[in-house]
């Protein structure tokens, strides 16, 4: 027992954003089947960031302005390192 509740609090926020995420969901799906496409879309804004957590919080990042900045500027310059390897001819569709 012991080890079941040391596993959930050391869990709690991966536990907390994966069920956000899980609601966000249904509530995106009812919102869309009444024709509620503004609640919709903050449903969908709202699992988005809830996604963005629990990936954040997996990668063991935590939520300082520091680490937000060093993640877009790393996915920044892998971006322009990948789109710099790429061929002057790439196919467009």
């Amino acid at each position: 027992m012991n080890t079941l509740t040391t596993g959930f609090m050391m869990m709690r926020w991966e536990l907390l954003s994966a069920l956000m995420m899980f609601f966000a969901s249904q509530l995106n799906v009812v919102c869309r089947q009444t024709s509620k496409n503004t609640l919709a879309f903050m449903c969908s804004g709202l699992g988005l960031s809830m996604t963005c957590w629990f990936v954040m919080g997996l990668m063991g990042m935590t939520f300082s302005v520091e680490a937000l900045s060093h993640f877009w500027l790393t996915s920044k310059e892998v971006f322009i390192d990948i789109m710099s390897q790429q061929p002057t001819t790439w196919p467009m569709p």
